[in-house]
């Protein structure tokens, strides 16, 4: 055999290859999954959905002197987000050390680049509720206080804010733990505080009103 008729051999063997029905088939079952493989894709974004994409922490607020949660992003630009903190309170004058829950809802309407790398939310907003671990605190007004007395729970409390945000984006080299890192300010005050504004008009916003700081860290 020459070298000219070896090189059509081998070109033909190559287009027998290329255009085999194995091969299409292999083609078509890359492009076109089947049921089986849409549902286990569907099941694992379901499950993806559950993972933190951020952690927090925050001092004061009325949820603790320091309090740390995680949550999630989402929206078409992230504009909202669902977080769950842990705190504490310090015993102070009482007998021990509390422990608090916060569930918060936040809201970014817009967000304005400041170039070099940072960002910020002008406005944020949302609402939170709180609660404190404890047999000393009760959702119903326990027996031994007259029906009516207190007419509130002392262990949740509902919250509204306000606030604002500065972001800075991590250099994608720099990156080790988080992609950007977010300060960020609040002012907030919770329903008993604003039925005392309301009925008692000698009371200053300071009476009311909560100053709070933190930190976010996003993770993706």
């Amino acid at each position: 055999m020459n070298w000219s008729t070896f090189k059509y051999a081998l070109c033909a063997g190559l287009m027998l290859l290329l255009f085999s029905p194995g091969s299409f088939a292999q083609q078509d079952s890359i492009v076109k999954p089947n049921k089986y493989d849409k549902r286990i894709h569907r099941y694992r974004g379901h499950w993806e959905k559950l993972i933190p994409t951020h952690t927090k922490v925050q001092f004061a607020g009325n949820m603790g002197l320091l309090s740390f949660g995680t949550g999630w992003d989402y929206g078409k630009k992230n504009q909202w987000e669902t977080d769950v903190f842990l705190g504490f309170i310090p015993k102070y004058d009482s007998k021990r050390t509390k422990v608090t829950m916060t569930l918060k809802q936040n809201y970014m309407p817009w967000s304005l680049n400041l170039g070099r790398g940072f960002s910020t939310e002008p406005l944020t907003c949302g609402i939170y509720f709180n609660t404190v671990f404890g047999n000393e605190f009760w959702v119903h007004e326990p027996d031994r206080y007259p029906k009516g007395y207190y007419g509130f729970s002392s262990k949740i409390r509902s919250h509204i804010f306000l606030g604002q945000r500065l972001t800075y984006d991590i250099d994608p080299q720099r990156r080790y733990t988080a992609k950007s890192i977010t300060f960020f300010y609040e002012l907030s005050t919770c329903d008993l505080y604003l039925i005392s504004a309301a009925t008692n008009s000698y009371l200053r916003p300071r009476d009311y009103l909560s100053l709070s700081f933190g930190l976010k860290l996003q993770l993706f």
